[in-house]
């Protein structure tokens, strides 16, 4: 417990430290606007700093530049009257600072440093350097290139710079605690994070399904040598596209787990519920947001049921027909330029667009498990520790019952509860067949079922 203790002090007076040559960076640039004062710029000293904003700074070897845009970024959640000291000690008697930028927030009632706060205090008011700057922000910085840190959207008309200097959520958290914080599913995120307790082994797929997948799994592990050390980016598209399609319940969503899992990248789900909106131009806008937030992330997007949005486009018949053709070709470029992993599942081939299949690099068909299949299917999925009743043959429930894996979750959930609340040592053959006539009920299915 110490040790902590002893380690985040140490980070807390680093960070201090940084905010603190973040204050003399600022008065540097005050004092020189309204004083004409020769002082020299403060300087930065890291090299035995371990706090993880510090380390952050080291490890991306972040110019002069770049460590304000980020402190500064970061001022308004972790010394948020700072800005308003600063500028009240040049303005006892109030007044407005034009020159400095800067907004206020719904609850927050400190300066929110903008695009032009970072202009005044870096270059002050010398125009070639604004212009120079702006230019460094909008295409060179790559805290801005990997969306670390972005200018709010402003309405139109007003001046782009005017908008906050913000920093993405994710980052916040990394630098001020050490951990990511992951999005969570929202209005403003609609897309969950997908995991797996399951391995490899658990899967359950025909052998030319597993050869396709494993395609995938080398794209993950050996793109970026490829593109770079390759040097392939001129002559290949970024990004894999991979259509999954094939029966519920055969392993599509297990599969898109698994591969994030063994290549340590997060899988987010995309709610098309919270999508797709009726409104002209809403979905559009819903999704490209989310394309925004993932382009850096090195995630894998996962659309299921992607039919819902990417399925064939209808024909004109009036506006709103239009419009909705317009943002499936929209969503179609923006899905072709994605540097990353998309997977679209759908339960079938046919009801994707032509249009968008030409786009994928592999369309992977999810089979319904044959005899043999599901006989491993049942052997994996019982419970190890758990005796059988002696008449339960699983070769025979393979070859009598053709139903997916996750029917035999299914049933083996609805039996083994079964057997523990009846206090029985052993799963009996009239629980198992129970479970796969509730299977095929659900599903509209008539089937006799005799032990």
């Amino acid at each position: 417990m110490s040790s902590t203790v002893t380690t985040n002090t140490i980070h807390e007076t680093e960070i201090q430290t940084l905010f603190q040559y973040l204050e003399r960076y600022i008065t540097y640039r005050l004092d020189k606007e309204f004083k004409n004062e020769k002082t020299e710029l403060p300087i930065l000293y890291l090299d035995s700093y371990k706090s993880p904003l510090a380390s952050f700074i080291i490890n991306n070897k972040l110019s002069e530049v770049d460590v304000v845009l980020i402190l500064l970024a970061l001022i308004p959640h972790i010394n948020p009257a700072l800005l308003q000291q600063i500028v009240s000690a040049y303005f006892p008697d109030g007044g407005q600072f034009i020159d400095f930028g800067g907004a206020t927030g719904k609850y927050h009632r400190g300066i929110i440093p903008t695009g032009e706060t970072a202009l005044y205090i870096i270059v002050g008011n010398n125009l070639d350097e604004r212009l120079s700057l702006i230019e460094y922000i909008s295409s060179r910085s790559s805290l801005f290139k990997q969306q670390i840190l972005y200018i709010e959207n402003v309405p139109k008309g007003e001046p782009v710079m005017s908008g906050k200097l913000l920093i993405d959520q994710e980052y916040l958290s990394l630098l001020t605690t050490g951990r990511i914080l992951k999005p969570k599913l929202g209005q403003d995120f609609p897309a969950s994070l997908i995991t797996t307790d399951l391995e490899w082994t658990d899967l359950v797929l025909q052998e030319k399904t597993l050869d396709q997948i494993q395609e995938i799994e080398v794209w993950l592990k050996h793109n970026d040598i490829l593109m770079n050390e390759w040097n392939m980016k001129s002559k290949i598209k970024p990004g894999y596209r991979v259509m999954f399609y094939g029966a519920p319940g055969t392993g599509k969503t297990l599969t898109a787990s698994l591969l994030g899992k063994y290549t340590g990248r997060d899988v987010y789900r995309i709610d098309l519920s919270m999508v797709i909106s009726k409104y002209i131009g809403e979905t559009e806008k819903n999704l490209s947001s989310l394309f925004d937030k993932a382009i850096n992330k090195d995630w894998i997007l996962f659309f299921d049921e992607a039919d819902a949005i990417f399925g064939k486009r209808t024909n004109v018949r009036d506006a709103h027909d239009k419009y909705a053709n317009q943002e499936v070709s929209y969503l179609l470029q923006r899905i072709e330029a994605h540097p990353g992993l998309v997977i679209l599942a759908s339960n079938f081939k046919t009801n994707i667009d032509t249009a968008f299949t030409r786009r994928f690099q592999s369309i992977i068909e999810f089979q319904l498990p044959g005899n043999a299949e599901r006989l491993q299917l049942w052997q994996k999925i019982l419970p190890n520790n758990i005796e059988l009743e002696d008449k339960i043959s699983l070769d025979e429930l393979s070859r009598k019952y053709a139903i997916t894996g996750a029917n035999i979750v299914n049933v083996i959930q609805y039996a083994s509860l079964k057997t523990i609340a009846n206090k029985q040592q052993q799963i009996r053959l009239s629980y198992l067949l129970e479970g796969l006539k509730k299977e095929y009920t659900k599903e509209g299915k008539t089937i006799t079922i005799t032990s």
